[in-house]
């Protein structure tokens, strides 16, 4: 082996360590998502996948663990080119992150139009922010091309804070006992409804964590609401509106009960149509996720309340809306108990998702309520109610569950595969006599 060749190797070599060790100390401090195994799969089974979902919950962080390439359309060196050339910044190694797409619309066609011309999967990775494109910029949807893939803020198992003792997939899975305990106190409960689940919020003291969500809130309410579509939006107006969604958070409230409380709580101008283009705005952008009703078939003739539950993608948002910290939770626990089921419904849909699963709601004109259904793909589905704690509040929530099941037509669907009163400061996991089970929300996981 000749010097030059030797030498050569020895080069290599040394890239190649420190390429990977880069990678090893990226690797280490990337705290894994759910959503890792959703996007390999898609990755296997579509050319390209497009990540969505709120700002700053972390869809490029995870996309570059899964891209062997990747480019950041926020560069301006790299917009400029796009002016220029799409094709020259589709080339790399696949697959290839294109971070913040809709800098340049063009790229969506230019994706589709490189993985119709390609025979293999897993080409392309898009991350898309919470300001998305205008639809007319883009010739075609990508139908059979591209898979979608919501991200959410992290869940208590994602962030560490659950055990995930208890498995939202084995519940289904005809499990017969649980056991978990649960050192959650109503104190950490309270801070990490108001922390919120930002990534980048994990790992910072209380004070510097606590505030994560209130510059969230103001990014939203001062700019990205207005740029979702180029509409100029009043942030006053936004803040009213926020904070009146706060309040009505798991609650079927109307535009004309939100508008009325607007009107009740502050002084605005504001009319049904712009509550409505506000609404529609925060969707845009993830900051709403309102929850659909759910229809099973029921024995009786009652009927099912349709509209939707009002929620933020996350229990912070709400918080920040309403200027509450930890220590305002605990001294008004009915609000706790309203943030608290936020941050379950957070939890159970990125947990029911990675099953193949929705999360719905039921209500229904005799009053009887029901705070989550998970409905998997096959049919089956468990039966929630969420309390903050206490006997009393479990009880209440064991009752609904039975009332609901009781109503069900099992000779039109199925059974119930599970019954769960979801507790936040609850000790421990169990299972009740009657078959329901108990469950600290720190205890669960997909």
């Amino acid at each position: 082996m000749s010097k030059y060749v030797r030498k050569s190797l020895a080069f290599s070599f040394i890239v190649l360590t420190f390429a990977y060790l880069k990678w090893m100390i990226k690797m280490k401090k990337y705290k894994s998502r759910i959503v890792d195994d959703m996007l390999k799969a898609r990755l296997r089974r579509k050319g390209a996948v497009l990540i969505e979902g709120a700002k700053w919950c972390g869809k490029t962080t995870t996309a570059e663990q899964h891209a062997a390439s990747v480019l950041y359309m926020a560069d301006p060196e790299v917009a400029r080119i796009a002016d220029v050339s799409i094709k020259r910044l589709l080339k790399g190694e696949r697959p290839r992150l294109l971070d913040e797409w809709q800098v340049a619309p063009a790229i969506w066609d230019a994706v589709r139009f490189d993985v119709d011309h390609s025979d293999s999967m897993g080409q392309f990775i898009l991350t898309g922010s919470s300001v998305p494109p205008k639809t007319s910029d883009i010739m075609h949807s990508g139908v059979g091309r591209f898979a979608k893939l919501l991200m959410r803020p992290m869940t208590l198992f994602e962030s560490g804070e659950s055990n995930g003792e208890v498995s939202l997939s084995s519940l289904f899975n005809s499990e017969e006992d649980v056991d978990s305990e649960s050192l959650m106190d109503i104190d950490q409960l309270a801070f990490l409804i108001c922390r919120g689940g930002w990534p980048g919020a994990i790992g910072l003291s209380d004070n510097d964590a606590l505030g994560q969500a209130f510059d969230y809130f103001d990014i939203v309410t001062d700019s990205d609401v207005s740029r979702v579509d180029g509409v100029a939006r009043d942030p006053q107006r936004v803040r009213l509106l926020m904070r009146s969604y706060a309040r009505h958070q798991g609650t079927g409230a109307s535009v004309g009960t939100i508008l009325a409380d607007i009107k009740t709580n502050d002084s605005s101008e504001l009319s049904d149509n712009t509550v409505y283009d506000y609404i529609k705005a925060l969707k845009r952008t993830f900051v709403i996720e309102d929850m659909p009703a759910w229809n099973p078939n029921i024995r009786s003739k009652t009927a099912i309340r349709t509209s939707d539950t009002r929620y933020f993608i996350d229990p912070c948002i709400g918080t920040a809306a309403l200027g509450l910290g930890p220590n305002d939770l605990i001294n008004d626990l009915e609000t706790m108990g309203l943030m608290f089921e936020t941050l379950c419904i957070r939890d159970l849909r990125v947990y029911a998702e990675s099953i193949d699963g929705s999360v719905y709601h039921y209500r229904d004109k005799n009053g009887l309520e029901c705070d989550a259904v998970i409905h998997l793909r096959n049919g089956s589905y468990g039966l929630v109610e969420i309390k903050l704690g206490g006997e009393r509040l479990i009880e209440e929530g064991a009752k609904t569950l039975s009332a609901l099941a009781s109503l069900i037509d099992t000779t039109k669907m199925k059974s119930p595969s599970f019954m769960m009163v979801l507790t936040g400061v609850g000790r421990y996991a169990y299972r009740r006599p009657d078959g329901i089970f108990v469950v600290p929300i720190s205890c669960l996981r997909n």
